[in-house]
């Protein structure tokens, strides 16, 4: 059985003759490792995979030793995964429907290792999807007015179906604390530009009048400031004066299918570690 463990702590001499010596003793062959040291926070992230084909019965009491043994000691704040999980992702939408298509696609020829419970959007226009790849699809209406509702059933929803992490697929909805206090780091949302520059409503417009060269778009975690969260995965593609505003929206959405789907996979291969407001992201 594989298992993942990711690790943040203070920086400090023997962290990772402390956990390779741990997983050995436990019975466990490391398989990958990989570590950064951000100097300046003083701040040590380690991603580790090991695996325990000799001996599964040691993964039972696996989280329990390494809080006590490394993570107490040590200051830890840490994660382990079993390889034989899927997590859950839940798919929010709107209107478009080119990033959906491109995550169900992905999920349907086996590249994404998840569970797909359920497709919510706040409008009925992508059900047709949701039916075609037999995915449960949820119209969830929101107004000014019925928000806190909305977001009342969106919870229940997400509860019921125990999902793990949310990916905005184009969702055009503003997620409020409600929300994301349940899921930090663990909402994926991708944005039409190359985040900072060009951020609103309208980046391709605001970049054609400005007579740039390249255009992008960024995928993040959601945070309660707007477009601010961790950055996972960004890209540009270049453009010219002979592009028109049509053609920044067609290379712009294909740009958008390619981050989005970057940025969920390292997510599902427990390949990124958040900390203050920017991510680490293993190789």
């Amino acid at each position: 059985m594989k298992t993942t463990i990711l690790i943040n702590c203070p920086d400090q001499s023997g962290i990772i003759s402390s956990v390779t010596g741990f997983i050995h003793r436990k019975g466990g062959n490391i398989i990958y490792i990989d570590q950064h040291v951000d100097k300046e926070a003083g701040v040590f992230f380690m991603r580790l995979e090991s695996d325990f084909e000799k001996n599964i019965p040691a993964v039972k009491n696996l989280k329990q030793e390494f809080e006590e043994e490394l993570a107490i000691p040590h200051q830890m704040e840490w994660s382990l995964y079993l390889g034989s999980v899927k997590p859950k992702m839940a798919l929010f939408v709107s209107k478009y429907n080119h990033c959906l298509y491109d995550l169900l696609s992905r999920y349907n020829s086996g590249e994404l290792e998840v569970e797909i419970p359920f497709i919510l959007s706040n409008h009925s226009d992508l059900e047709y999807v949701a039916r075609q790849f037999d995915i449960p699809f949820f119209h969830v209406p929101v107004t000014k007015s019925t928000k806190s509702e909305a977001e009342n059933r969106q919870l229940t929803l997400l509860k019921e179906y125990q999902i793990d992490f949310i990916v905005l697929a184009r969702y055009m909805q503003i997620v409020s604390s409600k929300v994301i206090d349940h899921y930090p780091n663990k909402i994926i949302n991708i944005h039409h530009s190359f985040l900072p520059a060009f951020a609103g409503a309208k980046p391709y417009h605001a970049a054609f009048e400005r007579g740039v060269k390249i255009i992008g778009a960024t995928s993040h975690y959601v945070t309660e400031e707007l477009d601010a969260g961790p950055i996972i995965e960004q890209d540009v593609t270049t453009v010219t004066h002979a592009h028109s505003i049509k053609d920044f929206i067609t290379k712009g959405r294909d740009l958008e299918k390619i981050v989005l789907s970057r940025a969920v996979k390292l997510h599902i291969n427990r390949k990124t570690m958040v900390y203050n407001n920017k991510t680490v992201i293993f190789s």
